[in-house]
């Protein structure tokens, strides 16, 4: 029996017992391939002994220290590590434990720099349908995934509303990729003016969305079009690249191939590799310069922002990621697993799209693919893949509600920087057999 709450209380999850590169071995002697990183988390594999050997550092010099009294070191480097170059205009960073924190202090502070510079009328958030950006209330709200929001939905917030998302698999037919930008430019401007532009604080987006939907990247032009609208109508492009940063896409953040910056950004997944929980909160100057000339504090804070260890872990992974070349594998193997998943599935009769960049990529299933019609969700297709891949050695991410938070089915994979071209053959084989398997009982 376990004391554990579990995701499924009802079929608690196999016991992992030690794990190094993309493998993770259970307690009763299994091998399983982490073709996800868990969540698009473990971007260095397990065990890096780098990142190993300064998280022991760490602790043994300095394991906690408040943040309302202290600095550190491993927080001061790792911020100018960051953005000490000064990544399109991101000047300054904070530090803290969840992909979710990060997005609700991205909120709170785009509200407090407006409060700061005399505009406190912005208090709306438009954000996008099929989104996700995390678990606590306010991020809740701003996701825009129907199935996840529906329990809480009394709860949340009313300062975040939703436009369409740029899923160019299901944009509308006969809709080239650039009319299709024009048909969201208009959506998000006729937001804006339902709103009163004066009263919206910000845009808020994953660059490449993430499990919600399945990798879906933004069609070209789709980014600097949001960035031209906030500019003029004075609101924030906050991005959130919690699942997609970091690496993942094949350079250091995914903004950088969309050509647009963002005012705020937040990062998590991919910037501890999960050597430590950490994320992070990234902004411009202008935005650290009203708060440092008005109040003169953030009003904000959690007990372990800044946290000596999770920072010191963060800075092993970056500078990892940067000595060994990391970035360039990334684009490789990212190429030869899109190579590899179009030739398995792509004339596969149930798999509609396979999309991503880098090292983020999913294969959405449907049930007709000239219809682009979903599976029924009754089916539970994508836990039936997940179950079918774990049974023959293979931990990938499926997901269901792909489409409207209720039907839809993919299956998202995320592995370490430092798969192979060998492994990701492995994966997709066992991919490929897992689907089938499903889509057969």
């Amino acid at each position: 029996m376990t004391r554990l709450l579990h995701r499924s209380p009802a079929l608690p999850p196999p016991v992992a017992a030690e794990s190094s590169g993309i493998l993770i071995r259970t307690a009763d002697g299994r091998a399983i391939i982490d073709a996800a990183g868990g969540a698009a988390v473990s971007c260095l594999g397990h065990g890096h002994p780098a990142v190993i050997a300064a998280v022991r550092e760490q602790v043994g010099k300095l394991a906690y220290v408040h943040s309302g009294a202290f600095s550190s070191a491993p927080a001061e480097e790792l911020a100018e590590c960051l953005v000490g170059h000064e990544p399109g205009g991101l000047s300054h960073a904070y530090f803290v434990s969840s992909g979710s924190e990060a997005c609700e202090g991205a909120f709170k502070l785009a509200r407090q720099y407006f409060l700061e510079v005399g505009q406190p009328g912005r208090t709306h958030f438009i954000a996008r349908r099929q989104s996700y950006h995390g678990n606590t209330l306010g991020a809740l709200a701003a996701g825009g995934n129907a199935g996840r929001r529906a329990p809480y939905a009394p709860l949340l917030p009313e300062s975040f509303s939703h436009v369409s998302a740029p899923n160019a698999y299901r944009r509308p037919a006969g809709t080239s990729e650039a009319d299709f930008v024009d048909v969201l430019e208009a959506e998000l401007e006729a937001e804006f003016q339902r709103l009163g532009p004066a009263s919206v604080a910000g845009f808020v987006a994953e660059t490449v969305i993430g499990a919600t939907a399945g990798a879906i990247p933004a069609p070209a032009g789709y980014l600097a079009m949001a960035r031209r609208l906030c500019d003029r109508h004075g609101a924030l492009l906050i991005l959130d690249e919690v699942m997609c940063g970091m690496g993942r896409t094949g350079t250091t953040h995914a903004w950088e191939q969309d050509g647009a910056s963002p005012d705020l950004q937040t990062i998590a997944k991919g910037l501890g590799g999960g050597y430590q929980p950490i994320a992070a909160v990234l902004m411009r100057e202008p935005i650290f310069a009203a708060i440092r000339a008005g109040s003169g504090r953030l009003w904000h804070g959690h007990t372990y922002m800044n946290h000596p260890v999770a920072c010191a872990a963060a800075l092993a992974v970056q500078r990892t990621i940067a000595s060994e070349g990391l970035l360039d594998r990334v684009q490789a193997m990212g190429e030869w697993l899109s190579q590899r998943l179009n030739a398995r599935f792509g004339n596969h009769p149930h798999v509609g799209d396979i999309r991503g960049r880098g090292l983020i990529q999913a294969i959405e299933l449907v049930s007709d693919r000239s219809a682009k019609e979903p599976f029924d969700p009754a089916l539970r297709l994508n836990e039936r893949v997940k179950q079918a891949a774990f049974d023959l050695g293979l931990a990938c991410y499926p997901s269901g509600g792909t489409v409207d938070g209720v039907r839809g089915d993919h299956v998202l994979l995320a592995p370490p920087y430092i798969v192979t071209a060998e492994e990701i053959d492995r994966i997709v084989e066992i991919l490929g057999e897992a689907v089938d398997l499903a889509l057969a009982s």
